[in-house]
């Protein structure tokens, strides 16, 4: 996969797009994928997607932009294994946010990256005061060269998926809600980094993991799998503030791997969420602490095996 930091002045040859943010890359998302990769396949042109960074509320209105659900990293990670050709990565500026609907149609999707297929939702908006949309885009592009397709909204279980959906559930710990909006588990990678080792000191040493989020969706105690060091891993998981032992404020995620002793320090991991145990707690001593962490181990050992010896986990 290519990926392009920016739009470049004149693309390498004609492409299929789709534009959009694609946080977290749900099931509206891979849905839209699919969609495109049929399209691209039959015009025999690569599959390309413009996303952009930062999410266009962090420059508006930070103090209320979402959460994100994915990293750059992770996005991108994503797209390649849906089988995207190419993705450019749009800085979001107040410039880019000021260009007229029809400049951003005939500069920069016909012209600069050469689109011959465009794939939107049906509530996309683009251009100054988001002024575009699918009707005003579909009726530029026949003198633009390039076709317009609309999707509308993908439903799970009766419920649309949206990015905003997926971050309520995980924020309501309703983790097997979210999974299921994502059509994977939810997940957190990065590289494994020094801690302060008092997991260690307690028992029960953990594999810090170093969070590049502007503030996780979620937190508290967690049943996950790790990847990142063979077959995956059982995990009891802690992602918070600490208050109990740090005052910073400083969002960690820690994993205590199940049954394994090893080292893993600089390894990239992934930790799939699977079920929220608990919220996070802060507590009078150590001592205190050490003994929830072993009843909270053995609770999620006890929920692990009971989703191996259910019917629907075969």
């Amino acid at each position: 996969m290519q990926v392009f930091r920016g739009i470049p002045f004149h693309s390498s040859g004609p492409c299929a797009l789709t534009i959009g943010n694609f946080d977290g890359l749900h099931t509206g998302h891979r849905t839209m994928l699919a969609r495109l990769r049929q399209e691209a396949q039959r015009r025999s042109l690569p599959m390309a997607v413009m996303t952009f960074e930062p999410h266009p509320r962090e420059l508006f209105t930070p103090e209320s932009a979402p959460a994100r659900l994915t990293s750059l990293r992770e996005k991108l990670e994503l797209l390649r294994d849906a089988g995207v050709d190419r993705v450019y990565v749009c800085h979001f500026t107040r410039k880019l946010a000021s260009l007229a609907a029809d400049t951003f149609a005939a500069d920069i999707l016909a012209t600069q990256l050469q689109a011959r297929y465009v794939l939107i939702g049906d509530d996309f908006r683009f251009g100054k005061g988001r002024s575009g949309n699918v009707d005003s885009l579909t009726a530029a592009s026949q003198s633009l060269g390039f076709e317009v397709d609309a999707m509308h909204s993908v439903t799970v279980e009766g419920m649309r998926v949206s990015s905003t959906a997926v971050r309520d559930a995980l924020a309501a710990g309703k983790i097997e809600l979210a999974n299921t909006l994502l059509g994977r588990p939810y997940s957190i990678s990065g590289r494994v980094v020094h801690g302060q080792k008092l997991g260690r000191q307690l028992g029960f040493p953990t594999a810090n993991i170093q969070v590049k989020h502007n503030r996780p969706p979620l937190t508290g105690i967690f049943a996950v799998e790790f990847h990142g060091i063979g077959e995956p891993r059982l995990g009891a998981a802690s992602l918070g503030i600490r208050p109990t032992v740090i005052s910073n404020g400083q969002m960690a995620l820690e994993v205590n791997v199940l049954d394994f002793e090893g080292d893993l320090y600089g390894r990239h991991v992934r930790v799939d969420f699977l079920h929220k145990l608990r919220d996070e707690a802060k507590y009078p001593d150590l001592e205190t602490l050490k003994a929830q962490i072993g009843a909270d181990v053995e609770a999620i050992r006890r929920w692990f095996g009971e989703r191996i010896s259910s019917p629907r986990s075969a």
